[in-house]
């Protein structure tokens, strides 16, 4: 695996002036990023008070002191007695008739919405929200599209000190039920129509069945997603009075996926989410002031709370509301181009089919502007990897891990690292990743499970609902208490970075050999007639059978079956290869865009679906009828 790309500017990055800042004020000197990485995570007060004296955090009060730490993690205290707002820091950089938003959907053309413009709508929605009384602590919650109205909604609900909880139009109502009933919100704000792949869709039905399921809500907050309503040449200049809250006061509930049973209420702290995206936007994505910064998201997905922390870098937020390939695989790198990104997110799947139908909206004519690619959702292909860098061949590629779980990553860039492709750059600052054996062994150089030895500020304060902790400790804690176990299977290499392997509980077992799922989805990234692919484990019968679903326009014939176990064997090894290979139309994923490979293996077990999945929390549930066929034709006459 080679090295793609290395850094030619350091010295004029954030990171770099944060090391001098360290090395001033503890009298430190680092070498390289190692050294670095093990001061803050040996130091994890001294790092984490670094942070908020770089960044010049504002508290309207002090804090006592910066952790208490305790096993498990979730009974540590950070900065103690400290009051902030988050909003505060995000307003510092907005200036009068300055650009905060650009935003596009499928059907129209760009929007520029000014600071001016963005608070004056926040006025107006907050306006209504004290006129119904929300307060501190009070939840208020979204059923609304990546659209400037969301992002006034939440400047509005956090500068009262409410709490903010939201899902995307595409999740059904039955998911949002299972989620916003969790919380008793206040006040329901949804838009009233939505377009998706072209074809437009109504919501004011969903919308009065929530007010019905959902009895705690008083009030709703109706928006048209047009511009009517907006004043977009607005030339006055709004102040607020901001409400201070305490350091662990919660900022936002974001959840689980849901495919199976009810899904977590995951409660993130103010300060933690505050601190940690500082460190992560600003050190090792680099994103400077005035830069504009994009991430394909829904609002019901962990990065679109995750993109709002570039505000705090005084970057312009850049929104698209839609398809990512509607009408065609280039229509976000056409914004890209006429928006002129500098940080260019997406998942992992949008990077590979780029790469397989060589779309030629992917150049560095169009995008030299491009400083960083952003990949996260599932690992980037190597081949991906290459190709990005060979079409833009300046710009650095962070490939992204960490989650919902941490509204983060502990896994990403670094502009001070060579890049080298499959890999993701470092551990990053502050995060305690180690990969463990069997035993409970820290390993390099092999494949372990993922986990975090110290705690992140930006860890839940607790599952909303979840009194003793329960859900929370069996989560995260229930193997180990000692340590936070992710879920996740890792390679770490000290030269190259990480490399991460799929979910561990989705690892296939062949003989004894583990195998991580994304070498396999690796090598057949790289087969152009592969759409997409999922692979999984099954017993059947008295053995163990590795079956493999692509999505495919290529006939499965014998020469293209071939083909693939050749490759396969040929990339990665002879016991790779699967047992069985079907044709299906979809792989599933779920609305955050993971792949479904633990249902998919209950149900092709014989559980019902219902058990199994729900389907108001998947992206495409049409797709499950295709295993049902392949379970009731094929796979039953096989367990015989």
């Amino acid at each position: 695996m080679e090295k793609i790309w290395v850094p030619n500017n350091y010295e004029s990055s954030n990171l770099f002036e944060f090391e001098r800042f360290l090395e001033k004020k503890y009298d430190l000197s680092f070498s390289n990023y190692i050294e670095l990485h093990e001061w803050s995570i040996k130091n994890l007060g001294s790092f984490w008070e670094s942070i908020s004296e770089f960044y010049k955090i504002q508290f309207d009060e002090p804090c006592k002191f910066i952790l208490n730490k305790q096993i498990p993690f979730y009974k540590s205290k950070w900065f103690e007695g400290a009051k902030l707002s988050y909003t505060s820091h995000i307003l510092r950089h907005a200036k009068n008739n300055h650009t905060a938003i650009v935003y596009k959907n499928e059907s129209e053309g760009l929007v520029e919405i000014s600071w001016n413009s963005l608070l004056e709508k926040v006025k107006e929605i907050r306006n209504y929200l004290i006129e119904y009384n929300i307060k501190k602590g009070d939840v208020v919650v979204g059923y609304l599209l990546n659209h400037p109205d969301t992002i006034a909604s939440f400047i509005a609900v956090n500068s009262l000190g409410a709490v903010w909880s939201c899902c995307s139009p595409d999740f059904g109502t039955e998911s949002i039920v299972n989620r916003f009933e969790q919380l008793n919100p206040a006040v329901l704000l949804a838009h009233k129509k939505y377009s998706y792949n072209g074809k437009d869709y109504g919501q004011e039905k969903k919308i009065k069945e929530l007010q019905s399921k959902l009895p705690s809500i008083k009030n709703i907050i109706v928006f048209d997603s047009t511009f009517d309503s907006w004043n977009l040449n607005s030339n006055y200049w709004i102040d607020f009075e901001l409400e201070s809250v305490k350091f662990d006061h919660p900022i936002w509930v974001l959840f689980s996926s849901g495919t199976t049973g009810k899904p977590k209420a995951i409660t993130h702290g103010t300060g933690g989410i505050l601190l940690e995206q500082y460190k992560s936007h600003s050190l090792h994505q680099n994103i400077m002031n005035g830069d504009r910064f994009f991430w394909n998201t829904t609002t019901g997905w962990m990065m679109w709370n995750y993109a709002l922390g570039s505000f705090l870098c005084g970057a312009t937020l850049c929104l698209y509301d839609g398809s990512a390939n509607f009408p065609d695989i280039g229509v976000q790198w056409r914004f890209a181009k006429e928006a002129k990104i500098n940080h260019f997110g997406n998942g992992s799947p949008l990077f590979i089919a780029s790469m397989k139908q060589n779309s030629k909206d992917v150049n560095n004519e169009n995008l030299k502007f491009i400083k960083t690619i952003g990949a996260t959702g599932s690992p980037l292909s190597i081949e991906a990897f290459k190709w990005l860098q060979k079409k833009l061949p300046t710009t650095q590629i962070i490939s992204l891990s960490g989650g919902t779980d941490v509204c983060s990553a502990f896994i990403g860039g670094c502009p001070k690292l060579p890049v080298y492709a499959g890999f993701l750059q470092c551990n990053m600052l502050g995060a305690s990743i180690q990969a463990w054996d069997e035993n409970g062994k820290s390993i390099k150089g092999k494949t372990g499970e993922l986990v975090i030895t110290e705690p992140l500020p930006s860890m839940p304060l607790f599952f909303w609902g979840d009194e003793n902790f329960e859900k929370y400790n069996d989560s995260y804690f229930s193997e180990n208490q000692e340590v936070w176990t992710h879920g996740d299977w890792i390679f770490i290499d000290e030269l190259r970075g990480v490399l991460m392997q799929g979910r561990s509980d989705a690892t296939l077992n062949r003989n004894g050999i583990r195998i991580g799922t994304s070498e396999i989805y690796s090598v057949l990234d790289g087969i152009k007639e592969i759409k997409d692919s999922l692979i999984i484990d099954l017993n059947i019968g008295s053995s163990s059978k590795l079956i493999l679903f692509l999505e495919s326009e290529h006939e499965l014939n014998k020469d293209f079956r071939g083909n693939i176990i050749k490759t396969i064997k040929s990339k990665c090894s002879p016991r790779h290869a699967p047992n069985l290979i079907f044709s299906i139309s979809q792989v599933p994923y779920t609305i955050s865009g993971k792949k479904m490979e633990i249902p998919i293996k209950k149900i092709l077990s014989g559980e019902k679906i219902e058990d199994v999945v729900s389907k108001g929390a998947m992206k495409n549930p049409e797709c499950i009828d295709d295993f049902l066929v392949i379970r009731n034709q094929y796979l039953k006459s096989l367990d015989q």
